[in-house]
C-alpha cells in the first residue's frame, strides 16, 4: 500500500464525522426554524403570558390599566421576531440536545454514557426550574420595586398634578423579562456543571470549599451584572446561586464517595496511611543505597590492590 492510500484511509473517518456533523446541524437548524415559525403564529398569547407578572403586580397596586406602548413604528414586528427566536429555541432545544447526543454517543464507552446521560436530562430540568423561579418569584418582586417610584399629587396650591405614571415600552419589557429568565436559568446550571466536573476529576469538594470566599465575590459580581440595578433582585440572585454552590459541594462530595467505594471494591484504592508507609519504605531504601555508595565511590567492587593486602601478597 502506498503512502497516498494510507493518507486517504486515515482521512476517511474524519470525512465521515464531518458529514455526520453537517447532518446533525441541518436537522437542528430545521427544528429551530419550525419552532420559530410556530411561535411566530402565536406570539400574541406568548407575550400576554410574559406580561402576567407585570399585570398582576399592577393590579395589586390598584392600577387596572396594564398597557404597554410602541415607541417606534417597527417595534411591534421586532417584538414578534424576538418572541419567535426565543420560543423557537425553547421548543427545539430537546431535539437539538438529542442530535448532539447522537453525534457524541458513538465515541463514548458504556460507563461514560451512563455517567453523562443523567446530566443531559438534568440540564433542561434545572433551566426550567430557574426560569420558573425567575418568572413566578423574582419578577413580581422586582416589578413591585420598580413601580414603587410612581407618584401622583398636586404641586403647591396651583392644583396642577405632577404625577409619574408607568408607560412601558413593549420591546424594553420583553428584553427585561428574557434577561431575568435566561439569567436565572443559566445560574441554575451550576450544580449540573460542577457535579459533571467533579465526576471528571477536574474539581474536588475540598477544593470548592477552599475557594468559597472567592466564589462569594464572583457571585456578587455576577448578581450585579445580570440583574437590573435594584438591591432586592441582586440579593435574591446571590442567595440562590450561593445556595446552589453549597449544594454543588455536597453533590461533588457524594460523587467522590461513590468513586472511592468503587475503587475499594476493585482493590485499587490506597489510603493516606498506606501511601505514607510506602513513602517511608522508599526513604529507607534510598538511605541504604546512599550508605552503599558511600562505602564504594565507584558503585562496584573494590579492585584496588593497595587496599587489600591479600591481593598484594598474591601478586608477589
Amino acid at each position: 500500500m502506498s503512502d497516498t492510500d494510507e493518507i486517504e484511509d486515515s482521512s476517511a473517518p474524519l470525512i465521515e464525522h464531518l458529514a455526520e456533523l453537517r447532518t446533525r446541524l441541518i436537522h437542528s437548524a430545521i427544528a429551530f426554524i419550525i419552532g420559530m415559525v410556530i411561535c411566530f403564529t402565536v406570539w400574541n398569547p406568548i407575550f400576554n403570558f410574559l406580561t402576567d407578572p407585570l399585570c398582576s403586580t399592577m393590579a395589586e397596586r390598584g392600577q387596572a390599566d396594564c398597557g404597554l406602548i410602541l415607541i417606534k413604528l417597527q417595534e411591534g414586528f421586532f417584538v414578534a421576531v424576538s418572541i419567535s427566536l426565543f420560543g423557537g429555541l425553547v421548543l427545539s432545544f430537546p431535539y437539538i440536545s438529542y442530535q448532539l447526543w447522537r453525534f457524541v454517543a458513538p465515541g463514548l464507552y458504556k460507563n461514560e454514557k451512563n455517567a453523562f446521560l443523567p446530566f443531559l436530562f438534568a440540564s433542561p430540568v434545572m433551566f426550567l426550574l430557574g426560569a420558573s423561579f425567575a418568572f413566578y418569584v423574582v419578577m413580581p418582586l422586582a416589578f413591585d420595586f420598580f413601580l414603587g417610584f410612581q407618584q401622583s399629587g398636586n404641586v403647591g396650591e396651583t392644583g396642577v398634578e405632577a404625577s409619574i405614571d408607568f408607560q412601558g415600552s413593549v420591546q424594553e419589557y420583553l428584553r427585561l423579562s428574557i434577561k431575568f429568565i435566561v439569567a436565572f436559568g443559566l445560574c441554575f446550571q451550576l450544580p449540573v456543571l460542577l457535579t459533571l466536573m467533579g465526576k471528571a476529576g477536574l474539581v474536588s469538594s475540598q477544593g470548592l470549599a477552599d475557594v468559597r470566599k472567592y466564589a462569594v465575590v464572583g457571585i456578587l459580581v455576577l448578581a450585579a451584572l445580570v440583574t437590573p440595578p435594584d438591591v432586592i433582585t441582586q440579593i435574591i440572585l446571590f442567595v440562590v446561586v450561593y445556595g446552589l454552590y453549597e449544594i454543588s459541594i455536597q453533590l461533588v462530595k457524594r460523587v467522590e464517595t461513590k468513586r472511592e467505594a468503587d475503587l475499594r471494591a476493585q482493590g485499587l484504592w490506597f489510603d493516606d496511611e498506606d501511601e505514607e508507609a510506602e513513602d517511608e519504605l522508599m526513604a529507607e531504601f534510598d538511605e541504604d543505597e546512599d550508605d552503599e555508595s558511600d562505602d564504594d565511590p565507584d558503585g562496584g567492587p573494590d579492585d584496588d590492590p593497595e587496599d587489600d593486602p591479600g591481593m598484594v601478597e598474591t601478586g608477589r
